[in-house]
């Protein structure tokens, strides 16, 4: 036993990397239901660092509700079955630093609640992930009413805010630092 009266700090979540090549990629991991299927949509856009350049290799998780705001309760995200919505998919960012992932439009969890999908983003420099949130565009008066939203700078609310594409996809970028930084949770 050791008479040690030193404080011990917590290590980082990763080292330097990233090592995402081994084990992490897998078949259709950004795909929460097979796209075409009814009610799927594409949610996309680029991840740019503090200098306002694209970070080629990051990784997204998403985790979300379904349409009716039902958080999935199965066990096997990890099988893709081409038919069954998981509520969770992790997804690349290609060399170009955009990302996509199939899924749908989740529903609010509460009546009146404004709907939205919970992100972590891994990416080099960042000693552990970062957490955030896409909310739809749409329900302005949920938007108003959202407990986070409201805490927030209107400038600053808007860095949550997805924008729907015209084929009825969602854009929402990252940006990692910079004037146009992306609020971060911070769980404690």
């Amino acid at each position: 036993m050791s008479n040690q009266t030193t404080k011990l700090v917590p290590t980082p979540g990763q080292t330097v990397g990233p090592f995402y090549g081994y084990a992490l990629p897998f078949e259709k991991d950004s795909e929460l239901l097979a796209p075409g299927s009814p009610g799927s949509i594409r949610l996309q856009g680029t991840v740019y660092d503090g200098a306002g350049e694209t970070v080629p290799d990051a990784i997204l998780e998403i985790w979300q509700p379904d349409a009716d705001g039902k958080v999935v309760q199965k066990t096997g995200s990890l099988v893709r079955d081409g038919y069954t919505f998981t509520g969770w998919g992790r997804g690349a960012v290609g060399y170009s630093g955009v990302f996509t992932f199939t899924t749908v439009n989740p529903g609010p969890m509460s009546p009146g609640a404004a709907a939205f999908i919970s992100v972590a983003v891994f990416a080099r420099g960042l000693t552990n992930r970062l957490f955030t949130r896409i909310y739809l565009p749409e329900n302005e008066d949920a938007l108003a009413k959202d407990p986070l939203l409201s805490s927030l700078d209107p400038g600053r609310r808007r860095t949550l805010i997805a924008r729907r594409d015209t084929d009825g996809g969602l854009t929402w970028d990252i940006h990692l630092q910079g004037p146009d930084e992306t609020v971060f949770l911070d769980f404690r």
